[in-house]
């Protein structure tokens, strides 16, 4: 197993500053880093700090992903150039830690839709990746989460 225990926590909902994109899966690493440098920059004209680790949602499509991809932020964001103002959202997540391989993500999320199942939950919402390490560490740490509730 490539990740920690599973739980489920309550998220507040946070204020972010992303670009939104679209990326083949091979250009996700040099897209995320040209990203992640934009909106620190676009962010810090506006004396806005981040609020917490980078993050990532991924939705597939064909040949590749659309990608909406920056950081949650401590104040509004004012659209600057590529970068928009976003919401994560609040509510319940079940979460995890994925340590390793970034290629080996799929299985995680993989798990953590198993375990919501399990539990008699649903997933409500896109997920999202916080990385909690850079790429340049061995063993990576990415934070999955996954809106989550009650099956009716």
């Amino acid at each position: 197993m490539t990740h920690g225990p599973i739980q489920v926590v309550e998220h507040g909902e946070e204020p972010a500053a992303v670009v939104r994109g679209h990326a083949a899966a091979a250009e996700l690493p040099d897209f995320l880093g040209g990203v992640f440098r934009e909106v620190m920059e676009r962010m810090g004209e506006q004396h806005i700090a981040p609020a917490g680790p980078p993050f990532a949602r991924y939705v597939p499509t064909d040949g590749g992903f659309d990608v909406e991809a920056g950081f949650p932020a401590t104040g509004a964001v004012s659209p600057a150039g590529r970068v928009v103002a976003a919401v994560l959202p609040g509510g319940r997540v079940a979460t995890t830690v994925h340590q390793g391989d970034y290629g080996r993500l799929g299985q995680t999320y993989s798990d953590l839709v198993k375990w919501v199942a399990d539990q008699g939950w649903i997933c409500t919402g896109a997920p999202w990746e916080s990385y909690l390490d850079g790429p340049d560490v061995a063993e990576p740490r990415t934070q999955v989460s996954f809106p989550c509730a009650p099956a009716a």
